[in-house]
């Protein structure tokens, strides 16, 4: 019996463009998740997951897309193999099947790692841009909704007794956005 050819596409944002990743190839049925990689919950690679079957051939762009932890990418490589199912990555031109050899098994480790250790320095960039941010004054969060006479009759409401969750819809902001500024 003939596998199906199972697409499974991933992109960190919705603004993100699918087409590029599977394009041209012909496909019984693709999955779509626009989530970051660090996430194995993920609805559309669950219901992959869950939809094929033994001598089905899974198809994805690269490494990356399926799992950006070696061993996340290793264990669901091992899991669809020991199912009987394919698994092709087109960017690194690598195919498992359960029977690999050593190199392959060699290469997905390396190239897990690559992609694994990629992720980790973007973190750490991200992580000293907004420190640097930061310290300029550049990086403080969201723009203040209440001005500062607004913040004190907040204050001086609630402690006159007032309740906070209608002081909060009259101001228009949350229940959390007003406890942020009874704290400060």
């Amino acid at each position: 019996m003939k596998g199906q050819r199972v697409g499974y596409i991933r992109v960190s944002s919705e603004e993100q463009n699918i087409n590029r990743q599977l394009e041209g190839l012909n496909l019984d049925k693709t999955f779509t998740d626009r989530l970051s990689g660090k996430d194995m919950n993920r609805p559309e690679l669950k219901r992959m997951l869950e939809f094929v079957r033994e001598g089905d051939l899974v198809i994805i762009h690269s490494m990356d897309r399926l799992a950006r932890n070696l061993d996340n990418l290793r264990k669901m490589v091992k899991d669809l193999t020991d199912r009987g199912i394919k698994v092709q990555f087109i960017k690194e031109n690598l195919i498992f099947s359960g029977e690999d050899s050593p190199m392959s098994n060699l290469l997905l480790s390396l190239l897990g790692a690559v992609a694994e250790f990629e992720r980790a320095l973007i973190r750490e960039r991200q992580m000293e841009g907004i420190a640097e941010a930061k310290k300029k004054g550049v990086y403080g969060g969201r723009k203040r909704v209440l001005q500062p006479e607004q913040v004190e009759d907040l204050k001086r409401r609630t402690a006159a007794g007032e309740k906070r969750a209608a002081l909060a819809r009259e101001m228009g902001i949350s229940r959390e956005t007003l406890y942020q500024y009874l704290r400060v």
